[in-house]
């Protein structure tokens, strides 16, 4: 069976117990951050993502095969042992990769500076966005909080690096009834804690199934005040990332005034934190 996409980076090719992924771009080595994390996750902590098989990285279009998980992805609402296990999960992942070979690890593509660095970009090419007031309302409070030029060292400051995933989406969270697995690591890579729970955290999957699942998760992590900080700020970012994709789409939308809403809430408050 085929799984195909307009708008995917991938096709995917599933078979009794294996998964084919082709490649429809590359230019942030997609295919060889995945080959890398899978390899790294069978040796550290096995059982958490696909196991890694076979990889033709410098074909066209590069392709790389895994085997095939059981379980369903998760939906915006999840319950407390749901939560639990994808809170340990992520941890694992976070944390079993031994510091001398996650040193050797590219940091992850989108990180913090460039995310901020992007969203700038998109907030300058962006002369008003749609009528609704709530939208305007939240977007020059979310330009105004991007200009500070504070922000580049808060969020190029260093923090403990864990493995990142690189990627919030629900779909890629497999629930089997017990456990919770991970799959999709195009942009994973070196990170810090805070900043892959912010992207947990506002990943558009969870305002689109207005779902509140992964706060549950932010609740199991026992979070430093450096930490807890920092993730106000990521999750400030990433909102206003998410809200200037859905403008830069054309969709003036009920999930655009729920991103909006979003973004303001998360604005309230004083300073870069």
């Amino acid at each position: 069976m085929f799984v195909d996409g307009t708008s995917s980076t991938h096709l995917i090719e599933l078979r009794p117990n294996v998964v084919i992924k082709r490649y429809r771009a590359w230019s942030n080595n997609e295919p060889h951050r995945e080959w890398r994390a899978l390899t790294l996750l069978h040796e550290h902590a096995p059982g958490s993502a696909p196991a890694p098989i076979s990889a033709d990285l410098h074909t066209e279009p590069p392709a790389v095969v895994m085997s095939r998980l059981d379980g369903v992805s998760l939906e915006g609402d999840f319950t407390a042992d749901v939560a639990t296990a994808v809170a340990r999960t992520v941890a694992r992942v976070q944390e079993a990769i031994p510091s001398r070979a996650l040193n050797d690890v590219p940091v992850r593509a989108g990180h913090p500076v460039e995310m901020l660095q992007q969203v700038r970009t998109w907030c300058a090419a962006v002369s008003r966005p749609v009528v609704d007031p709530l939208v305007v309302k939240a977007f020059e409070s979310a330009t105004a909080w991007i200009r500070q030029p504070a922000l580049e060292d808060v969020l190029g400051r260093p923090m403990r690096p864990v493995f990142g995933t690189g990627d919030g989406n629900l779909a890629n969270f497999l629930w089997d009834g017990t456990d919770v697995r991970l799959v999709d690591f195009e942009y994973s890579g070196r990170s810090d804690r805070p900043y892959e729970l912010a992207e947990l955290t506002e990943h558009i999957s969870i305002r689109v199934a207005d779902g509140h699942g992964m706060e549950h998760v932010l609740d199991c992590f026992d979070l430093s005040a450096a930490e807890l900080g920092r993730l106000k700020t990521c999750r400030r970012l990433l909102a206003l990332f998410w809200l200037l994709r859905i403008l830069h789409n054309g969709r003036d939308t009920p999930t655009l005034a729920r991103q909006a809403a979003r973004l303001l809430a998360l604005l309230d408050g004083p300073g870069l934190s």
